[in-house]
């Protein structure tokens, strides 16, 4: 039984792997705000806050591949950030869309920001939730991190395999390794919106559950921004409706506070806010976001325009 408390439909985008699983909530004649959950999360990451925003707009909150119910890639190929930014691009093929608008938490943060820096004149409007690019890393953290990704993904190719199970465990033994596995950012009562894409019944032992994502997704490839790159990219969107929440108990944007003076300096149109919380605030305190964000949405799509716009999709 779905979480949800908004009418939405489930759809499939087909890509050349396979599929892309989402949900659209709304006016299905009325253009979404593309929405695009964290790292090892999918779309329910959105549940408790979408029933809290502005009504005359609609929602595609999808799963990215290998997360949720979307389709994995092959054995043997390495998922990588350039390839999830591409996926707006697909997306919009496919719905026709000439302009997108794009709403981000964590790495969909990082890869609605990067689309929107690359084709800057197909977005309207950016969302970013605690984060506006990866954390820049040091030569050797970096270097690091491509060891240890080499190691894994070996690894984690032996395991890609749909006759073996994943470790499985009972619904509150679940809700503990999320919350754990956050980092306990996600309040364990806030768990059950990922659980319910992210896991899976075993067929061994009917009343535990498994995490039914693709272990590959765990080391991914970035697409790291140098700091000298800051200023540059920054004058990219300034054409761009673009807001930006950080969660003040959360590391993720410490090293990006040059980056929002120069998009303060650059975009007349960009908006930035703190709100008490870790980093996934989204989840955590849906109300205190929908009042940021609702308004925002009214004020870059409002409602008489998108009535004028419903005979034209």
């Amino acid at each position: 039984m779905s979480t949800s408390c908004l009418d939405f439909e489930d759809v499939r985008i087909p890509v050349p792997w396979g599929h892309i699983s989402g949900r659209w909530y709304g006016n299905r004649n009325v253009r979404p705000i593309l929405a695009l959950h964290g790292w090892q999360d999918n779309l329910g990451t959105w549940t408790p806050l979408l029933p809290l925003l502005p009504k005359h707009i609609s929602f595609l909150c999808i799963d990215f591949p290998g997360h949720g119910h979307s389709s994995r890639l092959p054995k043997g190929i390495i998922y990588n950030v350039i390839d999830y930014v591409l996926i707006v691009g697909r997306i919009m093929k496919v719905y026709k869309w000439e302009k997108v608008s794009l709403m981000g938490h964590s790495l969909g943060g990082i890869v609605a920001y990067t689309y929107a820096s690359l084709l800057p004149d197909t977005v309207d409007l950016l969302i970013q939730i605690d984060i506006i690019k990866t954390p820049y890393r040091s030569p050797d953290e970096t270097l690091k991190r491509y060891e240890i990704q080499a190691e894994k993904l070996l690894i984690a190719d032996e395991r890609y395999d749909d006759t073996k199970e994943p470790p499985v465990y009972t619904l509150e033994e679940l809700e503990e390794v999320l919350h754990r596995g956050s980092g306990n950012s996600i309040d364990k009562d806030k768990c059950k919106y990922l659980i319910e894409r992210g896991c899976a019944m075993s067929q061994r032992q009917p009343d535990k559950l498994y995490i039914s994502r693709d272990p590959k997704v765990k080391f991914y490839t970035e697409f790291v921004l140098h700091n000298s790159y800051i200023e540059d990219f920054a004058k990219r969107t300034t054409n761009i409706n673009h807001l930006v929440i950080r969660g003040t108990k959360s590391p993720y944007l410490k090293d990006s506070f040059e980056l929002v003076d120069n998009m303060k300096k650059f975009n007349p149109n960009f908006r930035f806010y703190e709100v008490e919380g870790s980093h996934h605030i989204h989840l955590n305190k849906p109300d205190e976001l929908a009042n940021i964000i609702g308004p925002f949405i009214s004020d870059c799509r409002p409602e008489n325009e998108i009535k004028e716009t419903r005979s034209k999709l």
